[in-house]
């Protein structure tokens, strides 16, 4: 991860986002381009977040890079971040790994 990267005055990072960031080989430019430009944006899991996600991977290989978001004063909180295998459902419930659910303490 570059430093340059985490010292924006537009996006503050959680410890937890970093720490899936690295679990899930995600980069804050990759999460940054996925703000910009998301492929699609839903209601987020805790009290007025947002996520949204983009499709990555190859055809035969797809997956979607997901992050969870909420904006205060301007600033672009980044909550959490991760890889969803697969496409995942238009409109549903947005695809949280469950370990990302316990350590949101969201059941």
């Amino acid at each position: 991860m570059i430093l340059a990267n985490f010292l924006s005055k537009k996006y503050h990072w959680t410890k937890h986002a970093k720490e899936k960031m690295k679990h899930y080989g995600l980069s804050a430019s990759r999460l940054q381009r996925v703000f910009r430009c998301p492929d699609r944006r839903e209601e987020g899991i805790a009290e007025n977040t947002t996520a949204c996600m983009q499709r990555a991977g190859s055809k035969k290989h797809p997956y979607e890079v997901w992050m969870m978001y909420q904006i205060k004063n301007e600033i672009i909180n980044i909550i959490s971040a991760w890889r969803y295998p697969g496409i995942s459902p238009v409109g549903g419930k947005v695809p949280v790994p469950e370990d990302i659910m316990r350590e949101l303490g969201i059941e």
